[in-house]
């Protein structure tokens, strides 16, 4: 606005602004009940949610989740109310539904994971026609900030998790360190540059449908192989990093591979479907008795066979089968770089169907 702009009109005929001041006020208020993961709220006025709750065939009372172990449900009503204060539109309301949905089939996640010392994070998978719809980002930085979906959506789930279960830090929520961006993870899979079927698909959705699959992660580890055009380079890469000893603390481990399209495409190129990659990895990710004993954790490679610590020379697996690495395809083609993500606990796959009012 220039000093000619009349007083109480927006420049070039644009709406009035907001009173600043009234706004931070209700910011502050929001923090003043302890409803804030730290960053500022959205104050939710009756009509706006209103207009959240009317996105769904759900009636408001209805119970969404429970956490037995701490006596708490969560219901339709309550996480709309902090969807809204997430920053999220109403539209987006049908997809934090279907993900906390997803999220409260996990047995990690609704048998302590929120209260873990390790503080995992929740990892959202979005696949179908709702990524372009409500403008998810299907391409570069997929982990990353930017895009209000991709954003939002993961934090109204942490919103709930706070607000509703009442897991707050220092209380319930016992993260020895926790995981960086806990509260902001969510991914729509690059479907259009993926090579095989989407990840919705391997959990039980039909093709085409929106769905959203979710589950707790420990931390995510790169692996940047843009040197070779050996594919089975990368896997020998993949499959060190999935067996870094640092990780693994029980006998079988569980991790997502998110190939970006470069490695996805290599190794569909070498014949290799998903079930492929993942045998591969399955059958060559572990350690050698000396290699776990040299780091003190030859406990970890006793439990794997349930008996007598089998020596030095003994190969330990720490992937027991197909649930045990999923595979995604996100991230833009610019850069032949890959994660591991590492789950917690075991990640059943399962794909929730986005259902949006009828």
């Amino acid at each position: 606005m220039t000093d000619e702009t009349p007083e109480g009109s927006g420049a070039l005929g644009a709406p009035e602004a907001p009173d600043p001041d009234e706004a931070q006020r209700a910011i502050e208020y929001c923090y003043d009940q302890g409803w804030s993961d730290g960053l500022p709220l959205v104050p939710v006025s009756r009509p706006l949610l209103d207009r959240f709750l009317a996105t769904t065939d759900k009636e408001p009372d209805e119970i969404i989740g429970s956490l037995e172990q701490v006596g708490r449900d969560v219901d339709v009503r309550t996480a709309a109310i902090n969807a809204a204060m997430a920053g999220c539109k109403p539209e987006y309301f049908p997809v934090v539904l279907a993900a906390f949905d997803a999220l409260m089939r996990e047995r990690a996640a609704r048998g302590g994971g929120f209260q873990s010392t390790s503080g995992p994070a929740p990892l959202i998978v979005v696949n179908g026609p709702i990524r372009k719809e409500l403008g998810f980002n299907t391409a570069g930085g997929a982990f990353g900030p930017g895009f209000r979906p991709n954003m939002t959506i993961p934090r109204a789930v942490g919103l709930i998790v706070r607000n509703a279960f009442g897991i707050h830090p220092h209380v319930l929520e016992q993260a020895t360190q926790g995981v960086p961006g806990r509260w902001s993870i969510c991914v729509a899979e690059n479907e259009e540059e993926s090579p095989w079927e989407p990840f919705a698909e391997n959990g039980g959705a039909g093709g085409g449908v929106s769905a959203v699959s979710a589950t707790l992660t420990r931390t995510m580890e790169f692996v940047d192989n843009r040197h070779t055009p050996d594919h089975e380079d990368v896997l020998r890469d993949l499959q060190d990093t999935i067996g870094r000893i640092g990780s693994l603390i029980f006998p079988q481990t569980s991790v997502a591979l998110v190939l970006c399209p470069e490695h996805a495409q290599m190794f569909a190129a070498a014949g290799m479907s998903k079930a492929d990659v993942q045998n591969w990895l399955i059958e060559r990710s572990g350690r050698t008795g000396r290699e776990f004993r040299l780091m003190g954790k030859e406990s970890v490679a006793t439990k794997t066979f349930h008996g007598p610590f089998e020596g030095d020379d003994a190969f330990h697996a720490i992937l027991s089968g197909p649930r045990q690495i999923p595979v995604i395809v996100a991230g833009a083609k610019n850069a032949a770089i890959s994660m591991v993500v590492r789950i917690f606990g075991e990640w059943s796959g399962t794909a929730v169907p986005v259902v949006e009012k009828k």
